[in-house]
Protein backbone atom coordinates (compact mmCIF):
# COMPACT_ATOMS: atom_id res chain seq x y z
CA UNK A 1 0.00 0.00 0.00
CA UNK A 2 1.38 3.59 -1.11
CA UNK A 3 2.19 5.97 1.92
CA UNK A 4 1.36 8.85 0.06
CA UNK A 5 -2.82 10.20 1.08
CA UNK A 6 -3.70 12.46 -1.19
CA UNK A 7 -6.45 15.49 -0.05
CA UNK A 8 -9.16 16.68 -1.96
CA UNK A 9 -11.03 19.79 -1.57
CA UNK A 10 -15.09 19.41 -0.66
CA UNK A 11 -17.31 17.58 -3.50
CA UNK A 12 -20.71 18.38 -3.35
CA UNK A 13 -23.73 17.96 -5.04
CA UNK A 14 -24.46 21.90 -5.49
CA UNK A 15 -24.13 24.08 -8.49
CA UNK A 16 -20.80 23.33 -8.71
CA UNK A 17 -19.31 26.99 -7.94
CA UNK A 18 -15.27 27.01 -7.78
CA UNK A 19 -13.76 27.84 -4.58
CA UNK A 20 -11.09 30.00 -4.51
CA UNK A 21 -8.01 28.96 -2.28
CA UNK A 22 -7.37 30.83 0.33
CA UNK A 23 -4.26 29.53 2.61
CA UNK A 24 -2.28 27.62 3.72
CA UNK A 25 -1.95 26.81 7.57
CA UNK A 26 0.93 24.65 6.99
CA UNK A 27 4.06 25.14 4.93
CA UNK A 28 4.72 21.80 2.72
CA UNK A 29 7.64 19.51 4.22
CA UNK A 30 6.20 19.81 7.88
CA UNK A 31 4.83 17.35 10.11
CA UNK A 32 1.34 17.19 10.34
CA UNK A 33 -1.80 15.63 13.06
CA UNK A 34 -4.21 13.82 11.80
CA UNK A 35 -7.70 16.39 12.11
CA UNK A 36 -5.36 19.44 12.00
CA UNK A 37 -6.42 22.27 9.56
CA UNK A 38 -3.64 22.81 6.73
CA UNK A 39 -5.77 24.84 4.30
CA UNK A 40 -8.83 27.33 3.58
CA UNK A 41 -11.04 28.10 0.87
CA UNK A 42 -13.30 30.59 0.08
CA UNK A 43 -16.52 31.12 -1.01
CA UNK A 44 -18.83 33.73 -1.13
CA UNK A 45 -20.51 32.82 1.52
CA UNK A 46 -18.22 30.79 4.16
CA UNK A 47 -14.63 29.94 4.53
CA UNK A 48 -13.93 26.07 4.78
CA UNK A 49 -11.06 24.36 6.52
CA UNK A 50 -9.12 21.28 4.92
CA UNK A 51 -8.44 18.68 7.75
CA UNK A 52 -5.90 15.77 7.66
CA UNK A 53 -6.73 12.92 7.32
CA UNK A 54 -4.00 11.17 8.93
CA UNK A 55 -0.55 11.94 10.59
CA UNK A 56 2.43 12.34 8.68
CA UNK A 57 4.41 14.83 6.50
CA UNK A 58 2.98 17.18 3.95
CA UNK A 59 4.72 16.62 1.71
CA UNK A 60 3.57 18.80 -1.54
CA UNK A 61 0.79 20.90 -1.69
CA UNK A 62 -0.71 22.23 -5.39
CA UNK A 63 -2.35 25.35 -5.00
CA UNK A 64 -1.71 29.38 -4.44
CA UNK A 65 -3.56 31.64 -3.14
CA UNK A 66 -5.92 33.00 -5.21
CA UNK A 67 -6.52 29.77 -7.40
CA UNK A 68 -9.62 28.88 -8.54
CA UNK A 69 -10.18 25.11 -6.93
CA UNK A 70 -12.74 22.88 -8.43
CA UNK A 71 -15.06 20.29 -6.56
CA UNK A 72 -13.09 17.45 -6.04
CA UNK A 73 -9.82 18.34 -6.78
CA UNK A 74 -6.14 17.25 -5.57
CA UNK A 75 -5.06 19.91 -3.09
CA UNK A 76 -1.88 18.74 -1.43
CA UNK A 77 0.08 14.61 -0.44
CA UNK A 78 0.60 13.36 2.94
CA UNK A 79 3.47 10.98 3.54
CA UNK A 80 2.21 8.61 6.42
CA UNK A 81 3.88 8.48 9.25
CA UNK A 82 3.08 4.70 10.15
CA UNK A 83 5.32 3.84 7.48
CA UNK A 84 8.13 5.38 8.38
CA UNK A 85 9.90 7.40 11.06
CA UNK A 86 9.01 11.08 10.59
CA UNK A 87 13.06 11.74 10.29
CA UNK A 88 13.56 9.54 7.91
CA UNK A 89 10.92 10.74 5.69
CA UNK A 90 11.81 14.10 5.88
CA UNK A 91 15.70 13.48 4.90
CA UNK A 92 14.33 11.42 1.73
CA UNK A 93 11.45 13.72 0.57
CA UNK A 94 13.68 17.12 1.42
CA UNK A 95 17.64 16.39 1.11
CA UNK A 96 19.14 18.33 4.04
CA UNK A 97 22.30 19.32 1.83
CA UNK A 98 19.53 21.57 -0.30
CA UNK A 99 17.65 23.17 3.17
CA UNK A 100 19.03 26.35 3.12
CA UNK A 101 18.32 27.20 -0.73
CA UNK A 102 15.23 26.03 -0.34
CA UNK A 103 14.28 28.58 2.60
CA UNK A 104 13.95 31.50 0.63
CA UNK A 105 12.37 29.41 -2.40
CA UNK A 106 9.55 28.51 0.20
CA UNK A 107 9.07 31.89 1.23
CA UNK A 108 8.73 32.96 -2.13
CA UNK A 109 5.87 30.18 -2.61
CA UNK A 110 4.10 31.72 0.00
CA UNK A 111 3.31 34.56 -2.09
CA UNK A 112 0.06 34.52 -3.86
CA UNK A 113 0.20 35.29 -7.94
CA UNK A 114 -0.20 39.34 -7.50
CA UNK A 115 2.24 39.67 -4.49
CA UNK A 116 4.95 37.51 -6.56
CA UNK A 117 4.22 39.94 -9.42
CA UNK A 118 4.58 43.25 -7.67
CA UNK A 119 7.87 42.15 -5.77
CA UNK A 120 9.48 40.89 -9.22
CA UNK A 121 8.34 44.56 -10.64
CA UNK A 122 9.69 46.35 -7.99
CA UNK A 123 13.21 44.00 -7.12
CA UNK A 124 12.10 44.04 -3.41
CA UNK A 125 13.96 41.99 -0.91
CA UNK A 126 11.00 40.24 0.62
CA UNK A 127 13.00 40.18 3.93
CA UNK A 128 12.64 43.55 4.91
CA UNK A 129 8.78 43.67 4.90
CA UNK A 130 7.08 42.05 7.66
CA UNK A 131 3.95 40.42 6.73
CA UNK A 132 0.53 41.04 7.90
CA UNK A 133 -1.35 37.81 7.21
CA UNK A 134 -1.82 34.86 8.77
CA UNK A 135 1.42 32.90 9.98
CA UNK A 136 3.17 36.47 8.52
CA UNK A 137 2.19 35.73 5.09
CA UNK A 138 3.31 38.88 3.23
CA UNK A 139 0.00 40.11 1.61
CA UNK A 140 -0.39 43.01 -1.40
CA UNK A 141 -1.30 45.52 0.87
CA UNK A 142 2.23 44.94 2.90
CA UNK A 143 4.17 45.62 -0.25
CA UNK A 144 2.24 48.81 -1.12
CA UNK A 145 3.09 49.88 2.09
CA UNK A 146 6.55 49.04 2.01
CA UNK A 147 6.69 50.88 -1.30
CA UNK A 148 5.29 53.95 -0.09
CA UNK A 149 6.93 54.42 2.84
CA UNK A 150 8.78 57.57 3.13
CA UNK A 151 12.78 58.01 3.61
CA UNK A 152 13.61 54.24 2.98
CA UNK A 153 17.33 53.67 3.66
CA UNK A 154 19.82 53.91 0.90
CA UNK A 155 20.31 49.69 1.01
CA UNK A 156 16.21 49.25 0.22
CA UNK A 157 16.86 52.44 -2.40
CA UNK A 158 19.32 50.36 -4.33
CA UNK A 159 16.82 46.81 -4.13
CA UNK A 160 14.04 48.58 -5.59
CA UNK A 161 13.46 50.57 -9.41
CA UNK A 162 10.14 52.28 -8.39
CA UNK A 163 7.98 53.34 -11.70
CA UNK A 164 6.60 56.07 -10.50
CA UNK A 165 7.83 58.47 -8.04
CA UNK A 166 6.59 57.95 -4.52
CA UNK A 167 7.61 60.81 -3.18
CA UNK A 168 4.78 62.89 -1.54
CA UNK A 169 5.33 66.76 -1.04
CA UNK A 170 3.14 67.99 1.62
CA UNK A 171 1.21 71.06 0.53
CA UNK A 172 2.33 74.45 2.75
CA UNK A 173 -0.75 75.95 4.24
CA UNK A 174 -0.99 78.64 1.67
CA UNK A 175 -1.00 76.16 -0.92
CA UNK A 176 -4.40 75.87 -3.26
CA UNK A 177 -3.51 73.16 -4.42
CA UNK A 178 -4.36 69.56 -2.32
CA UNK A 179 -3.09 65.64 -2.74
CA UNK A 180 -4.85 62.59 -2.45
CA UNK A 181 -3.44 60.22 0.27
CA UNK A 182 -5.25 56.80 -0.18
CA UNK A 183 -4.37 53.03 0.83
CA UNK A 184 -5.45 50.31 -1.81
CA UNK A 185 -6.65 47.25 0.24
CA UNK A 186 -6.94 44.17 -1.96
CA UNK A 187 -10.35 42.92 -2.55
CA UNK A 188 -10.64 39.12 -0.36
CA UNK A 189 -12.33 36.36 -2.32
CA UNK A 190 -15.32 36.16 -0.41
CA UNK A 191 -15.69 39.85 -0.98
CA UNK A 192 -15.25 39.25 -5.30
CA UNK A 193 -17.52 36.53 -5.05
CA UNK A 194 -20.11 39.09 -3.26
CA UNK A 195 -19.69 41.50 -5.57
CA UNK A 196 -20.21 39.26 -8.74
CA UNK A 197 -22.82 37.96 -6.45
CA UNK A 198 -25.03 40.84 -6.32
CA UNK A 199 -24.30 42.20 -9.66
CA UNK A 200 -25.54 39.10 -11.38
CA UNK A 201 -28.99 39.67 -9.33
CA UNK A 202 -29.40 43.09 -9.97
CA UNK A 203 -28.39 42.33 -14.08
CA UNK A 204 -30.85 39.46 -13.61
CA UNK A 205 -33.69 40.26 -12.08
CA UNK A 206 -35.69 43.55 -11.98
CA UNK A 207 -36.48 44.43 -8.50
CA UNK A 208 -39.56 45.89 -7.22
CA UNK A 209 -39.98 46.95 -3.60
CA UNK A 210 -42.93 47.19 -1.90
CA UNK A 211 -42.77 48.76 2.35
CA UNK A 212 -45.40 48.61 4.67
CA UNK A 213 -45.17 49.19 8.55
CA UNK A 214 -45.88 46.79 11.64
CA UNK A 215 -46.31 47.47 15.58
CA UNK A 216 -44.23 45.48 17.34
CA UNK A 217 -46.17 45.92 20.84
CA UNK A 218 -47.49 42.07 20.94
CA UNK A 219 -44.17 40.78 20.33
CA UNK A 220 -42.55 42.68 22.70
CA UNK A 221 -45.22 41.52 25.23
CA UNK A 222 -44.86 37.61 24.63
CA UNK A 223 -41.25 37.89 24.26
CA UNK A 224 -40.82 39.44 28.03
CA UNK A 225 -43.69 36.93 29.28
CA UNK A 226 -41.24 33.72 27.46
CA UNK A 227 -37.64 34.95 27.35
CA UNK A 228 -36.62 33.28 30.85
CA UNK A 229 -38.66 30.15 30.18
CA UNK A 230 -36.73 29.50 26.79
CA UNK A 231 -33.25 30.71 28.42
CA UNK A 232 -33.78 27.98 31.22
CA UNK A 233 -33.64 25.57 28.35
CA UNK A 234 -30.47 27.46 26.96
CA UNK A 235 -32.25 29.37 24.00
CA UNK A 236 -32.18 32.92 23.27
CA UNK A 237 -35.54 34.39 22.35
CA UNK A 238 -34.70 36.62 19.47
CA UNK A 239 -36.78 39.38 17.35
CA UNK A 240 -35.43 37.53 14.58
CA UNK A 241 -37.02 34.07 15.66
CA UNK A 242 -40.35 35.30 15.36
CA UNK A 243 -39.49 37.50 11.62
CA UNK A 244 -39.53 33.88 10.07
CA UNK A 245 -42.12 32.47 12.35
CA UNK A 246 -43.97 34.99 10.53
CA UNK A 247 -42.53 34.67 7.14
CA UNK A 248 -43.55 31.03 7.50
CA UNK A 249 -47.19 32.01 8.14
CA UNK A 250 -46.86 34.57 5.59
CA UNK A 251 -45.34 32.29 2.86
CA UNK A 252 -47.77 29.51 3.29
CA UNK A 253 -50.62 32.23 2.57
CA UNK A 254 -48.83 33.09 -0.65
CA UNK A 255 -46.78 30.55 -1.62
CA UNK A 256 -45.34 32.19 -5.22
CA UNK A 257 -42.89 34.40 -3.10
CA UNK A 258 -41.32 31.16 -2.02
CA UNK A 259 -40.47 30.57 -5.61
CA UNK A 260 -37.25 30.23 -8.01
CA UNK A 261 -37.34 31.57 -12.36
CA UNK A 262 -36.79 29.58 -14.86
CA UNK A 263 -37.40 30.79 -18.11
CA UNK A 264 -39.53 28.06 -18.42
CA UNK A 265 -42.04 27.76 -15.58
CA UNK A 266 -42.09 29.07 -12.53
CA UNK A 267 -40.62 26.70 -9.49
CA UNK A 268 -42.76 27.49 -6.49
CA UNK A 269 -41.37 24.90 -3.21
CA UNK A 270 -42.96 23.34 -0.44
CA UNK A 271 -39.83 23.48 1.62
CA UNK A 272 -39.73 27.01 3.52
CA UNK A 273 -35.76 27.08 3.87
CA UNK A 274 -35.43 30.86 5.47
CA UNK A 275 -31.92 32.61 4.67
CA UNK A 276 -30.77 34.81 7.33
CA UNK A 277 -28.51 37.91 6.10
CA UNK A 278 -25.49 37.70 8.79
CA UNK A 279 -22.86 40.27 8.80
CA UNK A 280 -19.53 39.25 9.51
CA UNK A 281 -17.89 42.64 10.23
CA UNK A 282 -15.21 43.98 7.24
CA UNK A 283 -15.29 40.20 6.27
CA UNK A 284 -18.37 40.11 4.50
CA UNK A 285 -22.00 38.76 4.29
CA UNK A 286 -22.99 34.88 4.94
CA UNK A 287 -26.39 33.57 4.53
CA UNK A 288 -26.79 30.61 6.73
CA UNK A 289 -30.42 28.38 6.31
CA UNK A 290 -32.83 26.88 8.95
CA UNK A 291 -34.28 24.16 6.79
CA UNK A 292 -37.59 23.47 6.77
CA UNK A 293 -39.50 26.07 8.78
CA UNK A 294 -42.96 24.67 8.40
CA UNK A 295 -42.14 22.28 10.21
CA UNK A 296 -41.25 24.28 13.57
CA UNK A 297 -42.78 25.97 16.31
CA UNK A 298 -41.17 29.15 17.68
CA UNK A 299 -39.03 27.39 20.13
CA UNK A 300 -37.53 25.07 17.69
CA UNK A 301 -36.82 28.27 15.12
CA UNK A 302 -35.17 29.64 18.11
CA UNK A 303 -33.02 27.20 18.69
CA UNK A 304 -32.30 26.00 15.34
CA UNK A 305 -31.66 30.12 14.82
CA UNK A 306 -29.21 30.39 18.02
CA UNK A 307 -27.24 26.96 16.50
CA UNK A 308 -26.48 28.56 13.36
CA UNK A 309 -25.63 32.18 14.40
CA UNK A 310 -23.01 30.72 17.00
CA UNK A 311 -21.17 28.54 14.14
CA UNK A 312 -21.54 32.31 12.34
CA UNK A 313 -19.85 33.61 14.77
CA UNK A 314 -16.89 31.18 15.10
CA UNK A 315 -16.49 30.65 11.29
CA UNK A 316 -17.67 26.95 11.61
CA UNK A 317 -20.54 26.89 8.95
CA UNK A 318 -20.28 24.62 6.40
CA UNK A 319 -21.87 24.10 3.18
CA UNK A 320 -24.83 22.03 4.03
CA UNK A 321 -25.86 25.04 6.49
CA UNK A 322 -25.77 27.61 3.38
CA UNK A 323 -27.93 25.43 1.05
CA UNK A 324 -30.92 24.98 -0.91
CA UNK A 325 -32.64 28.60 0.84
CA UNK A 326 -35.47 29.46 -0.95
CA UNK A 327 -36.64 32.69 0.92
CA UNK A 328 -33.92 34.93 2.74
CA UNK A 329 -34.54 37.74 5.30
CA UNK A 330 -32.20 40.95 6.12
CA UNK A 331 -32.53 42.11 9.20
CA UNK A 332 -30.61 45.40 8.47
CA UNK A 333 -31.97 47.00 11.89
CA UNK A 334 -29.78 45.41 14.39
CA UNK A 335 -26.99 47.47 12.60
CA UNK A 336 -29.22 50.99 13.21
CA UNK A 337 -31.06 51.26 9.45
CA UNK A 338 -34.42 52.32 9.58
CA UNK A 339 -35.46 51.25 6.04
CA UNK A 340 -32.71 49.72 3.02
CA UNK A 341 -33.95 49.55 -0.23
CA UNK A 342 -33.85 48.00 -3.13
CA UNK A 343 -32.02 45.12 -0.82
CA UNK A 344 -30.59 42.68 -3.56
CA UNK A 345 -32.23 39.39 -4.28
CA UNK A 346 -30.02 36.35 -3.43
CA UNK A 347 -30.28 34.69 -6.20
CA UNK A 348 -31.82 32.40 -7.58
CA UNK A 349 -34.74 33.33 -4.73
CA UNK A 350 -37.64 35.14 -5.89
CA UNK A 351 -37.81 37.38 -2.72
CA UNK A 352 -36.01 39.09 0.01
CA UNK A 353 -37.60 40.53 3.11
CA UNK A 354 -36.08 43.58 4.58
CA UNK A 355 -36.81 44.39 8.71
CA UNK A 356 -35.67 48.24 9.48
CA UNK A 357 -34.81 49.02 13.27
CA UNK A 358 -37.25 49.28 15.66
CA UNK A 359 -38.31 53.10 16.92
CA UNK A 360 -41.27 54.63 19.03
CA UNK A 361 -43.39 56.82 16.77
CA UNK A 362 -46.28 58.64 17.83
CA UNK A 363 -49.11 56.89 15.74
CA UNK A 364 -53.02 57.74 15.16
CA UNK A 365 -54.97 54.98 15.81
CA UNK A 366 -59.12 53.93 16.21
CA UNK A 367 -60.17 53.21 19.61
CA UNK A 368 -63.72 53.35 20.14
CA UNK A 369 -64.73 54.94 17.43
CA UNK A 370 -62.10 57.73 18.22
CA UNK A 371 -58.94 58.31 16.49
CA UNK A 372 -56.10 58.85 19.29
CA UNK A 373 -52.40 59.02 19.20
CA UNK A 374 -50.18 56.98 20.91
CA UNK A 375 -46.61 55.96 21.14
CA UNK A 376 -45.86 52.46 19.89
CA UNK A 377 -42.65 50.28 18.99
CA UNK A 378 -42.85 50.39 15.33
CA UNK A 379 -40.34 49.09 12.35
CA UNK A 380 -40.80 49.34 8.65
CA UNK A 381 -40.50 46.08 6.37
CA UNK A 382 -39.60 45.81 2.66
CA UNK A 383 -40.15 43.28 0.70
CA UNK A 384 -38.16 43.15 -2.95
CA UNK A 385 -39.06 40.83 -5.63
CA UNK A 386 -38.09 40.03 -8.91
CA UNK A 387 -41.14 41.16 -11.39
CA UNK A 388 -40.35 38.85 -13.64
CA UNK A 389 -42.26 35.91 -11.02
CA UNK A 390 -43.89 37.98 -8.87
CA UNK A 391 -46.25 40.64 -8.98
CA UNK A 392 -46.85 43.64 -6.81
CA UNK A 393 -50.39 42.20 -5.40
CA UNK A 394 -48.49 39.34 -4.31
CA UNK A 395 -45.99 41.06 -2.56
CA UNK A 396 -48.69 43.39 -0.70
CA UNK A 397 -50.47 40.20 0.48
CA UNK A 398 -47.26 38.59 2.00
CA UNK A 399 -46.74 41.73 3.86
CA UNK A 400 -50.11 42.65 4.69
CA UNK A 401 -50.16 38.42 6.35
CA UNK A 402 -47.00 39.17 7.98
CA UNK A 403 -48.37 42.60 9.74
CA UNK A 404 -50.99 40.30 10.94
CA UNK A 405 -48.93 37.61 12.21
CA UNK A 406 -46.59 39.96 14.36
CA UNK A 407 -49.25 42.23 15.40
CA UNK A 408 -51.60 39.08 17.10
CA UNK A 409 -49.65 37.65 19.01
Amino acid sequence: MSNKVEIFSPSTDDDGTEYTFGTWLKEAGVEVSKNEPIAELETDKVTLEIHTPCDGLLAETFFVSGDAVKHGELLALITRRDEKSVTSIIKEEIPIEQTEVNGENNKQERLSPAVRKLVAENRIDTNLISGSGKDSRITKADVLTYLNKPNLGISNKELTAPKVDMKIDKPTKSSSSSQLISEMVPHTSMRLAIANHMQKSISTAPHVTAIFEMDLSSVIGHRKLNKQNFADKNVNLSFTAYFIAASAFALQKVPIINSRWHDEALEVFSNLNIGIGTALGDDGLIVPVIQDVQDLNLFGIARNLQGLIQKARTKSLTSADLKNGTFTISNHGTSGSLMATPIIINQPQSAILGIGKMQKRNVIIDLDGQDISVIRPMCYLSLTIDHRAIDGFQANQFLSHFVEYIESF
